[in-house]
C-alpha cells in the first residue's frame, strides 16, 4: 500500500495517526496547499488539470495500491481528478451523506464530481452507499443525474430516505423503484447490512473497484466535517471496505472529510460554501479528535486488506 497525504488544508498532517507515519516515512506528504483557493468547493478545468498534472509529476499509480487522503469533503471533486488516472476498467464504490449528482452546472464540484466521473471511459458505474441528506428529496428540481440511474449507470442505495418525488418515470433497478410518482429507494438501514453489500458486490460489473470515501456518511459521534452527516457507524464501513477486497480488487482508495475552517480569497467560493455548508459551530479540538480516531481504524483497516 502507497500511503499519501495531498495537504490542502491543513487538517490531516497533525492528527496522531498521520503524524506517526509521515515521521517513519511509511506516508507520503504532497504540500498542496497553495492550489486549495482554486480548488476548494468548485474547480475550473485549468485548476483540475493543474492537480492533475501535479500528481503526475509525484508518480500516481506507479503499480503498489494507492491511499489518498486529501483533507475536507468540499475538495471530493478531486476524485474524478484521481479517478482519471486509472489505467483499467473500474467501478466507484462511492460512501457519502450526499449523492454527488448535480448536472448543472457541469462542472467540477464536490456536489457534481459523480457525472464527471462516469464521462471516463474506463468508469462503468458508481454505486452511492449510505446518503440520507435532502439532496434526494424532489431530485429533478436541482438537476440530479437521474438518466444515469435508470440507465443501470448510478446506482444510489441511502441508509435511510422516504421516497424521492418525481415527474417522470425512471424505470427500476437493483435499488429502486420508479412508479406513481415516486422513486422508492432500497434502504440500507432497513436491510441486513451483509445482505445489501452481497447484493451490491453482485452488481458490480468490473474487477477492479475504487473506493471513495466521505466522512460525513458517518454519525456526528464519529467524524466532523464541514457538511450534514449520516447514519452509517465506522463498523458498517470497515465491513464493507473488507469484502470489497475479499471479491474484488481494490484499485485504489480515497479519504476526504477530515474537518478544516473555510477560507477563500474570492467572493463567488465564499458564497457558495456560505449557502451549501448547514449552519453548525466550528467544532472543538475534542470534537476533532472523532476524525484521528476514525482516520486510524481505516488506515488499520487498509493495512489489512492491502498487506
Amino acid at each position: 500500500m502507497r500511503l499519501r497525504l495531498l495537504d490542502l488544508d491543513g487538517s490531516l498532517p497533525s492528527q496522531a495517526p498521520f503524524a506517526e507515519r509521515l515521521a517513519d516515512g511509511s506516508a507520503e506528504h504532497v504540500d498542496l496547499k497553495g492550489m486549495s483557493a482554486s480548488l476548494r468547493i468548485v474547480a475550473r478545468r485549468r485548476a483540475m488539470e493543474a492537480f492533475c498534472e501535479r500528481l503526475i509529476g509525484e508518480e500516481y499509480a506507479a503499480g503498489a495500491p494507492e491511499v489518498t487522503f486529501y483533507g475536507s469533503g468540499d475538495f471530493h471533486h478531486l476524485a474524478a481528478g484521481l479517478l482519471r488516472l486509472a489505467n483499467e476498467p473500474v467501478t466507484v464504490i462511492h460512501f457519502d451523506n450526499h449523492p454527488d449528482w448535480v448536472s448543472f452546472p457541469p462542472t467540477f464540484n464536490c456536489g457534481a464530481w459523480v457525472n464527471r466521473a462516469l464521462q471516463l471511459p474506463h468508469v462503468r458505474k458508481v454505486v452511492t452507499l449510505g446518503p440520507c441528506s435532502d439532496d434526494l428529496a424532489w431530485p429533478e428540481l436541482k438537476s440530479a443525474n437521474l438518466a444515469a440511474v435508470r440507465e443501470g449507470l448510478l446506482e444510489i442505495r441511502p441508509w435511510q430516505h422516504p421516497p424521492s418525488r418525481v415527474l417522470r418515470d425512471y424505470d427500476r433497478g437493483p435499488a429502486h423503484r420508479s412508479q406513481g410518482g415516486y422513486i422508492e429507494w432500497a434502504n440500507l438501514a432497513d436491510d441486513d447490512w451483509r445482505a445489501a453489500l452481497d447484493d451490491v458486490i453482485a452488481g458490480v460489473p468490473t474487477r477492479a473497484v475504487w473506493l471513495t470515501i466521505d466522512k460525513d456518511v458517518l454519525v456526528e459521534e464519529e467524524a466532523a466535517t464541514n457538511w450534514d452527516q449520516g447514519g452509517m457507524s465506522v463498523d458498517h464501513l470497515i465491513e464493507a471496505i473488507r469484502l470489497l477486497a475479499l471479491r474484488k480488487r481494490l484499485f485504489g482508495v480515497d479519504v476526504c472529510g477530515d474537518y478544516s475552517t473555510p477560507r477563500f480569497g474570492d467572493p463567488f467560493r465564499a458564497a457558495l460554501a456560505h449557502f451549501d455548508h448547514p449552519s453548525k459551530p466550528e467544532p472543538t479540538p475534542e470534537v476533532l479528535r472523532r476524525n484521528a480516531a476514525t482516520n486510524a481504524r481505516l488506515l488499520a483497516c487498509f493495512d489489512e486488506v492491502f498487506a
